[in-house]
């Protein structure tokens, strides 16, 4: 029998420092009296009782050594949990939406989807607003504020936590986890900084700009605008592509960064191959475009980038009528979400370094039937790849076509047109965000879908943001066994 206890310690310290943060949405809407402060006030207040009392109950086991079983649970606990907290302050007040609705919502935020059922969003108080994009930010690196803050209280092997979120270290590039966690979060936070500082500085108004900064950053995709990123200047179109890319590259290289090594950045595979794979699609597109409609050279190449930078880096901010431009567009599009940025960011996907295997794994069985007795030895970065690794990428893989076909199917048993069904699939499993399809025509929104579609894509937001196997392995008979 697994002892839940040390698990609920740590689950009531995260609900009741999620409460804590809620003040800044509180004094935002008191400061500009729009009525809507008590319910942050309220969500603060209950977040906090319940954590306490929770942590409280479990405290007997505070301290204890985690084991392996007890991460996996700790991990998805807290993506399960820690949202239906988030979502208090939409239920209690504005926008008044249900709790499956507010549920949806604040999974998608916290899973850095941007998947959004809010229509309107731009008539929600402006605390609303901020809290969405605290949401992002705080599921975007939330891994390593889990690490920085709870680490030394789980006593869990740092890189054995990392690993059950699907966080690439690339290496033990530091040699703790809580050391990682803290340089990540100062990379994180400065990078946030400049981007908000950028987007005001080039004329977005200052609350946008910080809310902008916050979903940009975490690749999360919540904007406080319904029309998202439609009506701003091209210079913001360039800033927002330009820090999407920076937000969906691996956090380590940043801190490596930070210590005075640009090397690893500029040499890394996974790195060129992402700038190399989103070069191509955005410039097919945009030739594309250029070759069947009157739009020029530079709408063309600024609608292709600005959208396709988004949909990659699985951050889901829009522009233009970017889906309207046709099936080549559309198709580019899905096929680049699927892959998605790269590993060790806030990004989803297969991520770069998976499918750069893959490539290599195929062209290992390629030469091995022209030259049957060759050795395929896979490689990456000059290093052989070890059969764990293949194994790993392979199983991932599958998993990730199987779910994806199985939540479209499933999608679609609850009467969802198939279209709208795949692409919300594909969204919500890539943490994309990017709606399409014809239930999504009247509002852009998925209000319209049902509950239990809206249920099917909550789950596999989550899968997605831990990569999938982390939640497949704790349905397992064999987990369950002492």
């Amino acid at each position: 029998m697994i002892d839940l206890r040390p698990v609920g310690y740590v689950i009531g310290l995260v609900i009741a420092a999620l409460g804590l943060t809620m003040i800044a949405p509180f004094t935002l809407d008191f400061a500009l009296g729009n009525g809507n402060a008590p319910a942050f006030a309220e969500s603060a207040l209950l977040s906090v009782v319940v954590g306490g009392l929770t942590a409280l109950a479990c405290q007997n086991r505070a301290g204890q050594a985690l084991n392996i079983r007890q991460a996996f649970l700790l991990t998805i606990a807290i993506w399960l949990f820690v949202p239906l907290f988030g979502a208090l302050p939409f239920v209690i007040g504005k926008p008044d939406v249900r709790l499956i609705d507010a549920y949806f919502e604040a999974v998608s935020g916290i899973t850095t989807t941007g998947a959004s059922v809010f229509v309107d969003v731009d008539k929600l108080p402006h605390g609303v607003n901020l809290w969405r994009g605290m949401l992002n930010w705080l599921g975007g690196l939330g891994i390593a504020f889990i690490a920085m803050i709870f680490l030394p209280v789980m006593r869990v092997g740092g890189m054995q936590f990392f690993r059950t979120e699907g966080f690439d270290t690339f290496g033990k590039v530091l040699p703790r986890a809580t050391d990682i966690a803290k340089e990540l979060f100062l990379a994180y936070a400065m990078l946030t900084a400049l981007c908000m500082a950028f987007y005001a500085g080039l004329g977005m108004a200052p609350f946008e700009a910080i809310a902008h900064g916050f979903a940009t950053i975490a690749t999360g995709g919540f904007s406080p605008r319904g029309a998202s990123f439609s009506g701003y200047t091209p210079s913001i179109h360039y800033a927002a592509a330009l820090f999407m890319v920076l937000g969906s590259f691996p956090y380590i290289r940043y801190v490596q960064l930070m210590r005075g090594s640009a090397v690893p950045l500029w040499r890394d595979r996974q790195v060129r191959g992402y700038l190399k794979w989103l070069a191509a699609a955005v410039g097919g597109v945009a030739l594309w475009r250029v070759a069947t409609s009157t739009e020029g050279i530079e709408p063309a190449f600024r609608g292709a980038l600005f959208n396709l930078v988004s949909i990659m880096s699985s951050t889901g901010f829009g522009a233009g009528e970017f889906p309207l431009w046709g099936s080549f567009a559309i198709i580019t599009g899905m096929w680049i979400g699927v892959v998605g940025a790269c590993s060790g960011s806030s990004a989803a996907g297969l991520s770069v370094f998976r499918v750069q295997i893959m490539f290599g794994m195929l062209a290992g069985q390629i030469r091995r039937i022209h030259a049957p007795h060759r050795i395929a030895q896979v490689h990456y970065d000059g290093r052989a790849v070890d059969s764990d690794t293949v194994d790993a990428v392979i199983l991932y893989l599958g998993a990730y076509i199987l779910t994806f076909g199985l939540v479209s199917l499933a999608i679609v048993q609850t009467g969802v047109d198939f279209e709208s069904a795949l692409f919300a699939s594909w969204t919500s499993i890539g943490n994309i965000g990017y709606g399409y399809g014809p239930l999504l025509a009247r509002t852009g929104t998925f209000i319209d879908f049902p509950d239990g579609a809206k249920l099917l894509m909550l789950l596999a937001m989550i899968m997605g943001r831990l990569s999938l196997l982390s939640v497949f392995v704790i349905v397992l008979p064999a987990f369950w066994r002492d």
